[in-house]
């Protein structure tokens, strides 16, 4: 099966002609077109940090809310993306890595996973984290939490008393650790990092802060060539110079992250954060004391925002599929290659999606969702 795109961005050049697929990988680049063939065909996006969408908190869902959500996350070109689950009672993280263990994701995005956003994070650097269930690293919790549902991703605070005897535990289980939420100096970081820290979690948001003499966490993380940089571009979390020094400063380790919450997608309105009540107001995603509290950015947006500030469309689209997919050891993802999944996004000339294709099959967006989006 073609297609029907005029080009593929294939391993960063544009390679005029269409894309062939069979039994759900691509099997051809390069293919002439059929008539009438448009669009630009890139590897599809990968969100690794994603509270809720389309009315969904993520802590709080069904099995059945997936597939909608798949759906609607379709139409921003995400083919895969792990449910992140913010600072929470232990009950309440149990009963959500049962869910989406038992979910299934039908026709639409790929479900690779849990985030669990704490609750080993500090208490300066809480965010919109509620204080009430944060907790001190500590191994026998995180086993049982791991051992709950599909744990993927733990971000977490390297300076707590415990926290890199935690990142060698988890990483040594397969666990990808991000350092985030924390007031890590570069030292504790840099240590971190030795131990299996793989990234930091929103660069430059809900870290200590970075100081000429003091770079803390962000420092250390944008001069290590073993560390992604993640990074929420919705021109909110950081000014658009901001995320594109941190761009320019790390390449191929950006990456790109949504940090969505339920009311993505969604008309502003009152919302949610976990058990957390939030508002939406000109894009903005606050507590009722004025703390930002995740976004409404789309992974589309957040490319659509690099690319707007002087990023090729080959980088931006790295940053969004890539280097997520290396991250967490998924070198199959995140490429449009002969014998890979074709997890396909295809974009027009003004960077919208167009289709998106999960496995070689073109997943049918919600006219609902798609109107919001």
């Amino acid at each position: 099966m073609e297609l029907g795109v005029s080009a593929a961005l294939i391993d960063g050049t544009l390679v005029p002609g269409d894309v062939r697929t069979a039994e759900g990988k691509v099997t051809a680049v390069g293919v002439p077109p059929r008539p009438g063939a448009r669009g630009t065909a890139v590897a599809g996006f990968i969100d690794l940090h994603i509270n809720g969408f389309v009315g969904v908190d993520f802590l709080t869902a069904e099995p059945d809310d997936f597939e909608a959500v798949g759906r609607a996350l379709a139409a921003t070109g995400v083919t895969s993306y792990l449910p992140t689950f913010v600072t929470a009672p232990s009950n309440t993280y149990e009963r959500a890595l049962r869910v989406v263990g038992e979910a299934e994701s039908g026709a639409g995005p790929r479900l690779l996973g849990v985030h669990l956003e704490g609750p080993f994070i500090s208490h300066r650097w809480k965010g919109a984290h509620d204080e009430r269930y944060i907790q001190e690293p500590d191994l026998s919790v995180a086993g049982a939490l791991c051992d709950a549902g599909p744990v993927r991703v733990v971000t977490l605070a390297p300076e707590r008393p415990g926290g890199l005897e935690l990142i060698e535990y988890l990483s040594n289980r397969g666990v990808v650790v991000s350092c985030g939420h924390s007031d890590a100096d570069a030292q504790i970081a840099h240590a971190a990092f030795d131990r299996g820290a793989r990234a930091i979690t929103h660069v430059y948001n809900a870290h200590r802060r970075w100081r000429a003499r003091d770079p803390g966490l962000a420092g250390a993380a944008l001069v290590r060539d073993d560390v992604t940089v993640q990074a929420i571009v919705d021109h909110i979390h950081l000014a658009p110079e901001t995320a594109y020094a941190a761009f320019l400063a790390t390449r191929d380790r950006f990456s790109l992250v949504t940090d969505a919450i339920a009311a993505a997608g969604l008309p502003p309105a009152a919302s949610r954060l976990g058990n957390q009540a939030v508002q939406v107001r000109d894009g903005e995603v606050r507590l009722p004391d004025g703390t930002l509290a995740g976004s409404v950015l789309t992974m589309d947006r957040a490319v659509a925002n690099l690319v707007a500030k002087g990023a090729s469309l080959a980088a931006a689209v790295h940053a969004a599929s890539r280097a997520p997919a290396l991250l967490i050891g998924r070198p199959d993802l995140g490429r449009i290659a002969v014998g890979h999944p074709a997890d396909i996004t295809v974009l027009d000339d003004e960077l919208r999606v167009i289709r998106t294709f999960v496995g070689g099959t073109a997943v049918e967006w919600a006219s609902r969702s798609r109107q919001l989006l």
